[in-house]
């Protein structure tokens, strides 16, 4: 069992990037420039190793190595991204791994990359690459090849050793375990528990109860033994359940219209544990878009614009306009699910803008983008 968070000090600790592995300081797959880049990365690195795993990792400074962080990302569905992109897709996850002295909700992304042993190429044509573009690392950097297409093993021996120097022990899982429960979170109900004998799970948050159900929010939820950050979300409201083989949440979203607020369930994620040392994540939107009537929305989405314009052009909100503020992000992600689909590009409009303004719209404006994500790739 890898030990997710010394994977990445052994591949910083290694050499600068190469053909098995990348850093970024942060991806942005929203765009359809970021996009067009990860994927070539994912390409590159794929047909640079096909004999066995490679990595991105996120967060961490180009120039030092300095481990910086980025948001909690939560997208299960990010291999569908890339099997709508690539041809011969490898398979591809995406990982939070926490570092102890990173703030609350920060983490390093780790993208492993496994390639299925044959040549992958861009299926259709992103940004300036098109389709049937193949690109191969060439020391640090993805480049695009013609000719001479062959896939070559060169890297096995380094990366298994790598992995090797990054298994996981007892000290580290109670270390984590005590860490997680006595020191992170000893304001907020916290808990674990232990599958086939081998795994833990651990987690916290702030418990309600609404008619005889039992919700959490302000939730963090981790996979101890490998150190991967599972959930973690300072706004939305979660289910846990659990038996003896399986650990289960249902992820809720608020939405509504000004007082008129409603909880839906956005997302199911059941992890079921083996007894060959082996677990296995499943997760599905069970999400359905609330309606509303369109003349209201048509009010609100232009109330939403010129509350952007304002902000942008730095005039002074009234009590009201500050209170309609606080519902934008929401409101606009309920316009566009109900067809306005101009609202996506509001909403990356105003990510700069709240940034400055105020921080709690900025959280919920990333939240409500985060669940955008999460529909459309589903």
């Amino acid at each position: 069992m890898i030990n997710k968070r010394l994977l990445i000090k052994n591949l910083l600790a290694h050499n600068d990037e190469n053909s098995f592995y990348d850093k970024k300081r942060f991806i942005n797959i929203g765009q359809k420039e970021g996009k067009a880049k990860f994927l070539k990365h994912v390409c590159a690195l794929a047909n640079s190793n096909p004999k066995n795993r490679s990595f991105i990792v996120i967060g961490v400074e180009d120039e030092d190595n300095k481990i910086v962080g980025v948001d909690f990302f939560d997208d299960s569905k990010i291999q569908n991204l890339v099997n709508a992109y690539l041809d011969n897709p490898p398979m591809i996850s995406y990982e939070n791994i926490p570092f102890p002295h990173l703030p609350e909700g920060k983490v390093v992304g780790l993208v492993s990359i496994k390639s299925n042993g044959k040549v992958c190429a861009l299926r259709k044509n992103i940004w300036k690459y098109y389709g049937g573009m193949v690109f191969f690392r060439e020391g640090s950097i993805s480049m695009p090849k013609a000719y001479n297409i062959e896939l070559k093993d060169i890297n096995s021996e380094a990366v298994e050793t790598i992995e090797q120097h990054a298994k996981n022990n007892i000290q580290l899982t109670l270390d984590g375990v005590i860490d997680f429960l006595n020191h992170r979170h000893k304001d907020l109900e916290s808990g674990y528990k232990v599958f086939k004998e081998q795994f833990v799970v651990c987690w916290a948050g702030k418990r309600k109860k609404v008619k005889k159900e039992t919700y959490f929010s302000r939730v963090d939820i981790e996979l101890i033994n490998e150190q991967v950050k599972l959930f973690y979300s300072a706004l939305d409201e979660i289910t846990i359940t659990f038996d003896d083989s399986s650990f289960t949440t249902i992820e809720f979203i608020q939405l509504g219209l000004g007082k008129q607020q409603k909880y839906y369930p956005l997302e199911k994620m059941v992890i079921q544990f083996f007894d060959n040392g082996t677990y296995q994540i499943q997760s599905d939107l069970i999400f359905e878009p609330p309606l509303f009537d369109k003349k209201t929305l048509f009010h609100i989405y232009n109330a939403n614009n010129a509350l952007l314009k304002k902000l942008g052009n730095k005039i002074t909100l009234n009590p009201n306009e500050k209170k309609d503020l606080e519902h934008l992000p929401a409101t606009y992600l309920i316009c566009y699910f109900s067809g306005f689909e101009d609202a996506k590009d509001q909403m990356e409009k105003a990510r700069p803008i709240l940034k400055k303004y105020d921080a709690n719209s900025y959280e919920s404006l990333k939240e409500s983008l985060r669940v955008l994500r999460k529909v459309k790739y589903n």
